[in-house]
């Protein structure tokens, strides 16, 4: 097996501080946005988009974390805010990987049992390999991947980076 790194430390900042902007961009006639991050990587990426906007707006940003059984995405989904408040509001669903797409879905469902005011999505890395039909509005890269190849994000306290490994069939 080989790893590839394909995004450093300093890669995933700009890619994060770009995404912030698209977000502000997009809800610039907001004042208030729901950051909701896919336990537990994708949690840790939605805290650094929030931090992003916060250093450049005055927007309110929120922060959910979003409970997913990965293995199996139809038992129930926990998010650490309750319905009434995020209902008819703006938000952006954070992973660090979009895959098949199966988490990415299942958390765009959760979310669309209330009234929602607008709904954008957001990834590190797009793998262009999707079993259902997701579209990622704000991503840091899109890699054309193979079956045999696997993404991996680490967010360390020190170092953080993503790479690509590669199986030997």
């Amino acid at each position: 097996m080989t790893n590839t790194i394909i995004l450093n430390q300093v890669e995933i900042k700009h890619k994060t501080k770009r995404i912030a902007f698209q977000i502000l961009e997009t809800f610039s006639d907001e004042n208030e946005i729901i950051i909701a991050g896919i336990a537990t990587n994708g949690y840790i990426f939605a805290e650094q988009i929030a931090q992003s906007i916060a250093k450049i707006t005055d927007m309110k940003v929120i922060l959910c974390e979003v409970k997913i059984d990965k293995t199996n995405p139809q038992n129930e989904i926990k998010t650490s805010l309750q319905p009434n408040q995020y209902t008819n509001k703006c938000i952006v669903l954070v992973d660090d990987v979009l895959n098949s797409g199966t988490t990415l879905i299942y958390g765009v469902k959760h979310f669309l049992n209330v009234p929602i005011k607008k709904f954008k999505t957001a990834v590190l890395v797009d793998r262009n390999h999707k079993k259902y039909p997701v579209k990622v509005d704000f991503k840091g890269i899109s890699l054309s991947t193979s079956l045999s190849e696997h993404v991996q994000v680490v967010f360390e306290e020190k170092d953080q980076f993503a790479y690509l490994s590669t199986i030997a069939l």
